[in-house]
């Protein structure tokens, strides 16, 4: 069932208390292959508490929403949009759990030993199934939700069905399996499909392709093939329909990494609904449509705020989950 709603300047949700003071501290998950190393904010009143476990997107991106991928001349990926966002979840009475994903940032260490084709996309899935485990049996929190932003929208809806987990939210979620995904972008930057096509097709289906050009290496060498077909197989829309609860879709309208089809692909599911916010980019505040604009000012200031109704949404879908353990 598709439930659209299109927020501007103001949003008809219920709050919660606000609470007092919030305690931030240092949270471990032991793997048989290597510690995960996050960052657990309570709120500051007498739990237990809804906890929201926050799956960061692609590529470097830390538990804080910061990157060293350069985004602008100078400029590296600068938000601290993750942990905004666990800021003022924490003021709403809401607990939360960021964490560095394997190979980055604190981390590191957990792939020590590991080549390139050793990495499977299930690798970042059964890391968010064992936090969700581990939160799961902390009494401290009363119920569970996801939040998956980006490339986490996918790992985080996949985690759901091997782990318990008491709801659901997409933020800026791809609708479309990763590989339609690419070669929607290669078109659009002037790769002639000719170049490009039977790589992506060959790697979708399974097999292996040795001979890679060299201005194609970077995306279909052959050490990151296997990690791309344990991605490519997975349909987002198919995969969010299949979590037994309702699920929150959250796009914006001035993404430029996700379009608002993909949000409405997901929102498809019978269990979904659609919350479109005017303005909110990708990285989860209010900024300019067109790309130069957003690189130069949300992409690059961690101090900007985020999207005035996004936090509002959240707590209004946090409050209204009803699996509990």
């Amino acid at each position: 069932m598709l439930t659209t709603l299109i927020l501007a300047t103001s949003i008809l949700l219920p709050a919660t208390p606000k609470a007092d003071s919030a305690m931030s501290q240092a949270i471990t998950l032991h793997t048989p292959t290597g510690d995960l190393f996050g960052t657990l904010v309570l709120p500051g009143d007498k739990g237990p508490h809804p906890v929201v476990l926050i799956i960061a997107g692609s590529g470097p991106t830390d538990r804080d929403g910061n990157s060293p991928a350069p985004v602008a001349p100078g400029k590296t990926l600068s938000t601290n949009s993750y942990k905004l966002l666990a800021e003022a979840l924490a003021a709403r009475g809401i607990a939360s759990v960021r964490y560095d994903k394997r190979g980055i940032a604190a981390s590191a260490a957990a792939m020590a030993g590991r080549k390139e084709s050793d990495l499977r996309f299930d690798d970042g899935v059964n890391d968010a199934a064992g936090w969700l485990d581990m939160l799961h049996k902390d009494p401290r929190f009363s119920r569970v939700v996801i939040l998956g932003h980006s490339e986490g929208s996918l790992v985080g809806m996949v985690a759901a069905q091997r782990a318990h987990a008491d709801g659901f939210v997409s933020l800026e979620g791809a609708g479309r399996p990763a590989a339609d995904v690419i070669r929607e972008q290669l078109v659009a930057s002037g790769v002639p499909l000719a170049a490009f096509a039977p790589i992506l097709d060959s790697i979708s289906a399974g097999k292996a392709v040795e001979n890679v050009p060299p201005g194609l290496q970077a995306l279909f060498r052959p050490s990151v093939q296997p990690y791309l077909m344990s991605w490519f197989r997975y349909d987002p829309a198919v995969e969010i329909a299949k979590l037994p609860y309702h699920v929150l879709v959250v796009p914006g309208t001035h993404d430029i990494q996700v379009k608002e089809t993909d949000a409405q692909k997901l929102a498809s599911a019978p269990n979904a609904t659609l919350l479109t916010l005017k303005d909110m980019t990708h990285v989860l505040k209010d900024g300019p449509a067109d790309a130069a604009g957003q690189m130069g000012t949300v992409y690059t200031d961690p101090a900007l705020p985020l999207d005035p109704e996004l936090v509002s949404a959240i707590v209004s879908y946090v409050g209204t989950t009803s699996r509990v353990r």
